[in-house]
């Protein structure tokens, strides 16, 4: 009786288990008795579990969204002569999109960003309004470290603007207003006697040129013909300064709708190539990508780096396959959410993709 009753037990708590052998990745990490190797640590990160294995796939996931060519594929029944042609067809890469929000700017990642666009490895940038003028702020006054836990009240009375632990002095709002100004009132003018339509992506292209500085993305967006899309162009201090402005010297006028059938087109004009997405945060940048990829029935490759969670039903936490049902991202594609702070997980991505080709092209 009490032997069945053993027997029993130990078939419950030992229970024959599936071999994984050959079907799941073995876990462990880095050997550092092999010295320390940056980009072998790196690789590591894909069989160390947890969010270093969800970074080691996004890893993966962006290096075959850069290798990718159209002479991967089979020429369609219906294809032009020129996409059955062999050269052309090596020559046709994945149509990147690259989503961020404007604390990445602020942050240290804005040099990250700046990479990417001189260096034209990605080909469509969305932000937010902070995430274009933080940019052209720190041309003209730096960011500073500062600390989570500083006073609001007393960063107020000493005239300092907190985003995190960083710092921003009031006064380099002030800069900026005095660089904007001449060129709103410049753009009016065109506008007025030259009939010129301007666009969120027109401005923000006319302010990567006028700002002329290396150390920004814009700069170097506008100088390799990088369009960078920004819906909410008024919601930050741009939008300060185009109020401003509406009451000095009234009548500009910039249209969002022109940049919609623009930012649309980007995804659905995108063929033969396929499309992937890169998005860093949640919010506008990251709807307004998904949104256009949805045009042409999904991106194919869709990598989200971010800390928010979708237990609220927030579009920043929703995971890619929310996006699959709406037919933003394929169901084919190849996907990961990476659960943790970009300024962290984003320049070592960088580091083992678009970095790492550098010295080949892609």
């Amino acid at each position: 009786m009490e032997d069945n009753f053993l027997s029993s037990v130990r078939s419950v708590v030992f229970k024959d288990s599936n071999s994984l052998e050959g079907v799941c990745t073995k876990i462990e990490g880095y050997d550092f008795n092999a010295g320390v190797d940056y980009s072998q640590l790196l690789k590591s990160m894909v069989s160390t579990g947890f969010q270093a294995s969800n970074l080691g796939d996004a890893i993966q996931v962006v290096n075959q969204m850069l290798d990718w060519r159209l002479s991967d594929e089979s020429p369609a029944e219906d294809c032009s002569e020129e996409e059955r042609d062999e050269k052309y067809r090596k020559s046709v890469k994945c149509k990147v999109f690259l989503g961020f929000t404007s604390n990445l700017i602020s942050s240290g990642v804005r040099d990250t960003v700046r990479y990417l666009t001189e260096h034209h490895m990605v080909d469509v940038v969305v932000t937010t309004a902070g995430g274009i003028e933080e940019d052209l702020i720190k041309c003209l006054a730096p960011t500073y470290k500062g600390d989570f836990y500083l006073s609001g009240t007393h960063l107020r009375s000493k005239g300092l603007n907190r985003i995190g632990n960083l710092l921003v002095p009031n006064d380099n709002y002030c800069k900026f207003e005095d660089w904007i100004i001449p060129i709103f009132d410049q753009m009016l003018k065109e506008q007025t006697s030259e009939n010129v339509l301007w666009t969120p992506s027109k401005v923000i292209a006319r302010l990567g040129k006028e700002i002329n500085n290396e150390s920004s993305y814009l700069y170097w967006a506008y100088k390799n013909n990088i369009p960078v899309f920004c819906p909410g162009l008024t919601d930050g201090s741009l939008g300060d300064m185009l109020y401003f402005h509406s009451f000095r010297n009234p009548g500009l006028i910039i249209d969002i709708v022109q940049d919609i059938r623009a930012m649309n087109g980007e995804a659905i004009h995108a063929n033969p190539r396929k499309t992937g997405m890169i998005i860093l945060g949640g919010g506008m940048p990251k709807h307004h990508i998904c949104n256009a990829n949805m045009m042409r029935n999904g991106a194919d490759y869709a990598v989200f780096i971010n800390t928010a969670q979708e237990f609220d039903g927030s579009d920043s936490g929703a995971r890619p396959d929310e996006a699959v049902s709406w037919g933003k991202i394929r169901g084919s594609a190849m996907t990961v959410k990476v659960h943790c702070d970009a300024t962290i997980a984003f320049p070592l991505l960088v580091a083992e993709t678009f970095a790492a080709k550098i010295s080949k092209p892609l």
